[in-house]
């Protein structure tokens, strides 16, 4: 995000489409035509938000006009301000999953060209405009984390588990177990990495604010660091890993996450956990208005498994995150 050089200035809103296929994962991408700023520039599909329009209907206009096609499906997401030399503008991303019509089948395609781009592949299509860099790092993401418990489940079945996890398409996880010893737990952590390796997935150390765990998760190799509450309330510059995560359980704890410009956050716990059926939960209309003008990526936590998914999704979700359901 870039600082606002006159604050006092209404940011232009905008609708921005993110639209996703399957087999395989895939992304589209248009590039602006002649004759509009920054022509030749590749960008997400969309536009302006006209006085009277909620951010879904500009985005079921914009894409009828540019592409010809009919939204069906379409989740928020994120919600990034940016400032550019001519203006300031706040996008509004919406993961766009089903729509009717083929692009450009039933009217002309308002861009110079389009690119369906694969998720887990390096973009190719320069330059993309700059506020929209982010997305793509947001894009690769599994929406899917589970949080380790070989403490309580034992190492041997928590390994089970997640290997079966993995071949069912879990990509994410974040290595708990402060519990363990250091050196059962540095075991630990190796045999999920290799297990990781070998299907493509993320892991994350869960870090407590005294740098212990920073210090084991890189020397482990692991592909980032996951803050606790504790240590995002220690820490004043982003920690120097490739992904870095943190638990957040209000707004403040959302706006630091931000302000360091993390890659995501977990937020709850918004539904009660078999751990803690009496804990006071977020709900989902609360969960959804804390995360709804936030710019990176957030998990919904508590009470989550593969049926929650697409509910968490349509609440403004990046994805959910829990030791069960994960």
């Amino acid at each position: 995000m870039n600082a606002c050089p006159y604050p006092s200035l209404l940011p232009v809103e905008v609708a921005a489409a993110v639209l996703l296929r399957e087999d395989p994962d895939r992304f589209l991408l248009a590039r602006r035509p002649e004759g509009k700023v920054y022509a030749g520039y590749w960008e997400f599909p969309g536009g302006k938000i006209e006085a009277g329009e909620t951010p879904l209907d500009a985005l079921a206009r914009e894409l009828q006009e540019e592409l010809g096609i009919r939204l069906e499906t379409a989740h928020p997401w994120l919600c990034r301000d940016f400032v550019y030399p001519h203006a300031q503008v706040r996008l509004h991303f919406w993961r766009v999953t089903k729509w009717r019509g083929e692009i450009g089948g039933d009217a002309p395609i308002e861009h110079s060209a389009i690119h369906w781009q694969t998720m887990d592949a390096p973009c190719k299509r320069a330059p993309l405009l700059p506020a929209n860099l982010p997305i793509l790092k947001a894009l690769s993401l599994p929406v899917r984390m589970t949080i380790t418990q070989a403490e309580t489940r034992g190492v041997p079945a928590e390994l089970a588990r997640l290997e079966e996890a993995q071949w069912q398409g879990l990509r994410l996880i974040q290595v708990r177990d402060r519990n363990l010893s250091p050196a059962r737990r540095q075991e630990f952590l190796r045999a999920v990495l290799t297990m990781a390796r070998a299907h493509g997935s993320l892991v994350l150390v869960n870090e407590q604010g005294d740098g212990a765990s920073a210090e084991f998760a890189r020397l482990s190799g692991a592909h980032g660091l996951h803050l606790t509450a504790r240590a995002l309330a220690r820490t004043t510059t982003r920690p120097d890993f490739p992904w870095v995560g943190a638990s957040c359980h209000n707004t403040a704890e959302l706006a630091r996450s931000a302000r360091l410009q993390l890659d995501y956050a977990l937020l709850g716990p918004v539904l009660p956990t078999p751990s803690h059926p009496a804990a006071l939960t977020l709900g989902w209309r609360r969960f959804a208005q804390w995360i709804a003008q936030t710019p990176i990526p957030v998990f919904a936590l508590g009470g989550q498994s593969a049926q929650t998914l697409d509910i968490a999704q349509t609440h403004g979700a990046h994805g959910i995150a829990g030791i069960r359901g994960g």
